[in-house]
């Protein structure tokens, strides 16, 4: 995997990927790289195995996920492990993280609704990626939403064209796998596209188990 180069004065230039996943979470947790820590509670940094053969990458924590600290524990995170679970894949034995690791919002009454992150505040947030890719050296990356299959894959990938294929790798880093994100299909307009959506991930999840069994 190719070696990681940090912006200058980004506050993952303090990070020593050899160091492990604890001290770069401790050091991300005060990172101010772009506008978003100002209304977020708190950085959400992944978590999982340290040498985890999959990776799962989402946009960025919603609500419950900014206030718990942990990523994917809200409803799409239970979506997650339906479609993890029906894949035969254990959540325990995966990284889960997401491309942004503040929750982006604006007030909706006394709810805060997401907003989808600007490209500048991707670019902020990928040495924290990065970081974690390096020091957990999967075998596959799933990409989960067009969010992250662009900002991981190219600007140009459409998940309506090449959801479920897997990808050779980019700069580096391992294959790669894109598929909907759960919370679209929490989003789905009637149950049966939500049921279609969800055989859909439960399918590339299956394929991303089967790559990392070779």
């Amino acid at each position: 995997m190719a070696t990681i180069v940090v912006p200058a004065g980004h506050p993952a230039a303090l990070v020593r990927s050899a160091a492990g996943l604890e001290p770069a979470r401790a050091v991300a947790a005060g990172c101010t790289a772009c506008d978003l820590y100002a209304r977020a509670t708190q950085t959400v940094f992944g978590e999982g195995r340290h040498d985890a053969p999959l990776m799962l990458v989402g946009e960025q924590p919603g609500d419950r996920e900014d206030l718990a600290g942990r990523p994917f524990v809200g409803p799409a995170g239970a979506m997650l492990d339906k479609a993890l679970d029906e894949a035969g894949i254990d959540r325990e034995k995966v990284f889960v993280t997401n491309v942004v690791k503040h929750f982006k919002w604006r007030p909706s009454g006394k709810r805060r609704l997401h907003e989808r992150p600007t490209a500048a505040e991707i670019r902020a947030c990928r040495p924290w990626l990065d970081i974690e890719r390096e020091i957990v050296r999967p075998d596959l990356l799933v990409a989960l939403g067009a969010t992250a299959a662009q900002a991981i894959i190219g600007r140009d990938f459409r998940i309506t064209e090449r959801r479920g294929e897997v990808l050779p790798p980019v700069d580096g880093g391992p294959k790669l796998l894109a598929t909907f994100h759960p919370s679209a299909i929490l989003r789905a307009r009637t149950p049966e596209d939500r049921e279609r959506m969800l055989a859909a991930l439960i399918a590339d999840l299956t394929t991303a188990a089967d790559v990392i069994a070779r």
